[in-house]
């Protein structure tokens, strides 16, 4: 017989609430500001290289996202409360760690400690959301937490061009961990303390899976620096296919798998996390492209161009609710169809904006996808939460932060290699592959490089766009095939991967 946990006042629930959903705000952020510190870093003593600026970002978010399931369960078994801790407190250690990197190879070490946190962190903010409030209110506060997810973007690149005018890149990192240091003391005195329920943890499956990610986002990375036909981006392409077969058949086989593939076969939960997936791949494109084209194309300054993502985040706050008001109004599926049309359709029209173009076009393209943001992350969100048991409301929420981040890491990758391969086949060969490197070699004109730039972050946008749109529309086919809209809420005995109740301890 499972142990409840019990009842929290009201008034304490909601600092609880808050207290989590910031902490998923933070670490969701974290990835944006990095972003927005690119044309900084690129221009810096470090040195980087196109693709090591790509690695920056993604090492985090791989990291992240391939751990986030192991994260969850760990919360699940050992305790959600003390490792949201333990996520913050690493998630302190390497933004330390990456402020005073002396080089390269250690601020991508810094990356990993970080990632590895954030992984620790995020599911199980939604886990201690799902034990603190009532059910009657559970809806609600999963709506608001969605909604900070989806802000989170935003808010980074505000924060981080804060603190990127005020003392350049180091200081963003820096900051991070004093603020990660006092989420934890919140959480610490708000979240109550919940039942365990006992889950593996699989570390051959969990890392059989981080290297078939990590191979996939190897090949798309270095491909342009390799060539597509290098014999070591093809293996890690064929290592990737291996290796992620190699952790389906893992989990199969398992008794108590830490993620069963076979979950992917509830029509409701399948087509809820490839939406997530593509919404995210569209908005972290976006979010590695619009820090550099505003600076570099069209001369804003940091502090500028963190200010500037404001016509996104606005829609996403402010319309917390409003996808589930849609829902209620005309249906998930349609909810649904128009979210990814708006994302789509507001990045194709960015591919089209030109630098002498008035910025409130730009911004217009913003509120337009923010708005599909807006409906589509509560629906999606509340899709996946109510297709899992309680007990494993860890794993429910690694879910959706590993489809999150996922999207998140190829958006970053796929834009940023097809940013790469536009650029440089723009300018004269031999010209360094960063905006930053090519402004400072010597022979190029300085609006050479800014054409071929601008140029090649509309293909991007383009490229991103489109790929939205299409598999938008395989989302809402899936849910008119399943009649999602229809369906009933699933119940425990209908879910399979389900892990038989025990007798959970108190943590």
């Amino acid at each position: 017989m499972a142990i409840t946990s019990p009842p929290v006042p009201r008034a304490r629930t909601g600092v609880a609430v808050a207290a989590v959903t910031a902490c998923a705000a933070l670490v969701v952020g974290f990835v944006a500001s990095v972003n927005l510190a690119l044309p900084m870093l690129g221009g810096s003593d470090l040195g980087p290289s196109s693709s090591a600026l790509l690695w920056i970002v993604d090492a985090y978010v791989l990291v992240f996202a391939c751990l986030v399931i192991p994260g969850g369960a760990a919360g699940d078994r050992f305790g959600r409360k003390g490792a949201l801790l333990s996520g913050l407190l690493l998630l302190s250690i390497g933004a330390l760690l990456s402020a005073g990197a002396p080089n390269i190879a250690v601020l991508l070490v810094g990356r990993v400690i970080s990632g590895v946190g954030a992984a620790a962190v995020l599911p199980n903010t939604i886990a201690c959301i799902v034990h603190a409030v009532p059910v009657e209110r559970r809806a609600g506060a999963i709506a608001v937490w969605a909604a900070a997810i989806g802000a989170g973007g935003s808010i980074g690149n505000l924060g981080g061009g804060a603190l990127l005018a005020a003392g350049g890149w180091r200081w963003l990192f820096g900051a991070v961990a004093p603020l990660a240091l006092l989420l934890a003391v919140v959480v610490a005195v708000a979240v109550p303390v919940s039942a365990r329920a006992p889950r593996p943890l699989r570390p051959v499956a969990t890392s059989l899976l981080t290297l078939a990610t990590l191979g996939l986002l190897f090949g798309i990375i270095e491909g342009p620096e390799l060539g597509w036909g290098n014999p070591v981006v093809i293996g890690a392409f064929v290592a990737a296919a291996l290796l992620g077969t190699a952790w389906a058949r893992a989990e199969l086989g398992a008794a108590q798998p830490l993620l069963d593939p076979r979950l992917f076969a509830i029509p409701r939960l399948r087509s809820a996390a490839l939406g997530l997936a593509v919404l995210f791949f569209g908005l972290f494109a976006l979010f590695y492209v619009n820090a550099s084209y505003l600076q570099f194309g069209r001369g804003f300054d940091v502090l500028a161009t963190g200010l500037s993502i404001l016509p996104l985040a606005l829609p996403m706050i402010l319309g917390a609710r409003v996808g589930p008001l849609a829902v209620a109004r005309i249906g998930s599926t349609a909810t649904v169809a128009i979210a990814f049309a708006l994302v789509g359709g507001g990045l194709l029209a960015l591919s089209r904006v030109d630098v002498s173009t008035p910025y409130v076009l730009w911004a217009a393209g913003l509120v337009v996808i923010g708005a599909g943001g807006a409906l589509a992350m509560p629906v999606l969100s509340s899709d996946i939460a109510a297709a899992v048991p309680a007990e494993q409301a860890g794993v429910a929420g690694g879910l959706q932060s590993t489809t999150r981040e996922l999207g998140s890491a190829l958006g970053v990758a796929v834009i940023g290699t097809v940013l790469t391969g536009a650029f440089t086949s723009a300018l004269p060969a031999g010209t360094p592959h960063t905006v930053a490197g090519a402004f400072a070699a010597a022979g190029v004109a300085h609006d050479t490089v800014l054409q071929a730039f601008v140029g090649a972050a509309g293909t991007g946008l383009a490229t991103i766009g489109i790929v939205t749109l299409l598999c938008g529309a395989l989302v809402t086919a899936q849910t008119l095939i399943s009649g999602r809209s229809r369906a009933p809420r699933p119940t425990r005995r209908s879910r399979p991967g389900s892990a038989p109740t025990a007798s959970p301890g108190r943590s």
